[in-house]
């Protein structure tokens, strides 16, 4: 049986990433959002007190079905916004989780401290 993984977030998955939907999450497919709407994904204006949703919930109703994933981070209030739908409509919202390793090495003097964050697995909203 297929699955679907639908991208709603800022950036593409990494090779990492996409092993671990493929191996650990039976994905099949990965859907990414017409470049309109990853646009106003990226980018919602911080001074709106009300975001337009609509447009991001009808792209899942019609791309995705009951049991599909959908990868969900960002803006706080939008995130909370579209788990919510998601599992109401019964697809799978997940979000990455990272482990962070910070590298401290001198440069010019001076220490600098670099993190690298390194994808662990991804995980469901709400379990």
């Amino acid at each position: 049986m297929s699955k679907k993984m639908l991208l709603l977030f800022s950036h593409k998955l990494n090779n990492l990433q996409e092993i671990d939907a493929i191996k650990n999450l039976k994905v099949t497919q990965f859907i990414v959002l017409p470049r309109e709407l990853q646009q106003k994904w990226c980018n919602f204006d911080a001074d709106l007190e009300y975001i337009d949703l609509e447009p991001f919930k009808k792209f899942l109703s019609n791309n995705l079905q009951k049991g599909d994933i959908v990868l969900v981070q960002g803006d706080f209030g939008a995130t909370f916004s579209i788990v919510e739908f998601a599992l109401n409509v019964g697809f799978i919202p997940v979000y990455a989780t990272t482990k962070r390793e910070v590298v401290e090495f001198i440069e010019d003097g001076q220490i600098v401290k670099k993190s690298i964050f390194k994808h662990r697995r991804f995980r469901k909203y709400g379990v």
